[in-house]
């Protein structure tokens, strides 16, 4: 018999969010799980009450967060508001929409603004308009593709960099044994 709804939502005070999916409540919970324990569903981390969309969104977040702690501040207070979010293909539509846009115009250049020479894609994308349906992606399209083929340049040259940086001690190394190689190579003669 399932604890009642009071039971289990009692639960939520006492419970840490985790990453990742576990097997059980006495395993831990990711906050999607948590919702679909608290709504009474069967063990999920894909509860049927819930959004797809916004649970999409919230099963990647909760993996990124860094500690338990972050979890239980910024995800856990929402479990609630979670149960009963199930909604039209219309509304799932529009939410999908919501998370693009962010995820373009807020998110994305919020990322770009850290690398200087970024901060030309990171306008392009925050300076859309607002991203509420497909002729919106569509629009955007060249300027993500433009901010990403500069990120990734930006991350192959820092790459580069920190491989050459790291690779420098073996380099002058390799040079004077390689200098020291010349002179012995002209010491060795006829005579």
């Amino acid at each position: 018999m399932s604890p009642a709804l009071s039971d289990r939502i009692a639960i939520l005070d006492t419970l840490h969010l985790l990453s990742g999916t576990h097997d059980s409540l006495n395993e831990g919970a990711c906050v999607m799980e948590a919702v679909a324990y608290v709504a009474g569903e069967p063990w999920s981390d894909h509860p049927a009450c819930a959004c797809p969309v916004i649970s999409t969104f919230l099963r990647s977040w909760n993996d990124s967060l860094p500690t338990d702690a972050d979890r239980d501040r910024l995800l856990k207070p929402l479990v609630l508001q979670l149960i009963d979010t199930k909604s039209t293909r219309v509304i799932e539509e529009k939410r999908s929409y919501l998370a693009l846009d962010w995820m373009i115009r807020v998110f994305t250049p919020k990322w770009l603004d850290l690398v200087p020479s970024l901060a030309p894609h990171s306008a392009a994308l925050s300076d859309l308009t607002e991203i509420a349906d497909m002729a919106g992606a569509v629009a955007a399209r060249e300027r993500v593709r433009a901010a990403r083929a500069a990120a990734w340049a930006a991350a192959c040259d820092a790459a580069r960099d920190a491989a050459w940086a790291a690779l420098q001690p073996i380099v002058d190394e390799l040079q004077s044994s390689a200098l020291d190689l010349l002179e012995r190579m002209l010491a060795v003669t006829a005579n």
